[in-house]
């Protein structure tokens, strides 16, 4: 089976629907966190996918793609940290996860 870049884009878009639909329809926050995670994940295989087929021109190596993709992954571990960092405080001042009880207006 040949694996070309159509193949790692449908693999991207199904990978973001799946996480489109785990952070929308989920009511756990860890849920919602793990669904946007997926999400980063389905842009960093396309993002590789296109640097992969960018490489194969006359220009030579371009490695923007997975640059991109590192920074990325930096910035989805912060943001994973500093969203359980969240849901814990969340959780010990409320004692619940589910987003569709917490108004962080009212105290």
């Amino acid at each position: 089976m040949l694996l070309n870049l159509n193949s790692f884009l449908a693999l991207g878009a199904v990978l973001f629907c799946i996480g489109l639909y785990g952070a929308l329809s989920k009511r756990n926050a860890v849920s919602v966190l793990m669904g946007i995670e997926i999400m980063l994940n389905a842009v960093n295989i396309t993002l590789v996918a296109f640097s992969s087929a960018l490489s194969k021109t006359p220009h030579g190596s371009r490695l923007t793609g997975q640059i991109f993709a590192v920074f990325i992954i930096t910035v989805a571990a912060a943001e994973a940290s500093v969203a359980l960092a969240t849901i814990i405080a969340v959780y010990r001042r409320r004692n619940t996860v589910d987003v569709t009880e917490v108004n962080l207006m009212k105290w």
